[in-house]
């Protein structure tokens, strides 16, 4: 299928996550379950990347990795609520943290690997305005 072919879904999508994460497997399984829920889904592999999707497409929700590609993920937190402070932000990590970071700005926290479920919920809760902290 051509990319082409998702234009008429993404006119009808919902509400716009953008997906900050280095693996490439898992921003295309958060991607694809997501845009079967309906999300418009935007992917970005590195902090720079995701600066400029937040800048120019303001996402509801961002799932940001705690470590991207070497970088502290929270570098981008600042960015994202100074261009779209409303968006909700849900952290990954794979590490073995008891505790998630309290962070303000930050609305949920979801360990690598996780339920599908955890994510779509997660996602849910967000665009609803709702805390995600799990």
């Amino acid at each position: 299928m051509s990319q082409n072919s998702h234009s008429p879904v993404r006119a009808t999508a919902g509400p716009t996550v953008l997906v900050v994460e280095d693996d490439p497997s898992l921003r295309m399984l958060c991607r694809v379950n997501l845009e079967l829920e309906n999300y418009r889904v935007l992917e970005a592999e590195t902090l720079s990347r995701a600066e400029e999707l937040v800048r120019s497409e303001q996402p509801d929700v961002v799932l940001l990795d705690l470590h991207v590609s070497g970088r502290n993920g929270l570098e981008l937190l600042p960015i994202i609520r100074e261009a779209c402070p409303k968006a909700g932000v849900c952290l990954l990590s794979g590490t073995s943290e008891v505790d998630p970071p309290q962070q303000e700005g930050v609305h949920g926290f979801i360990r690598k690997p996780f339920e599908l479920e955890d994510l779509t919920g997660t996602v849910r809760r967000l665009v609803a305005g709702q805390p995600a902290r799990s």
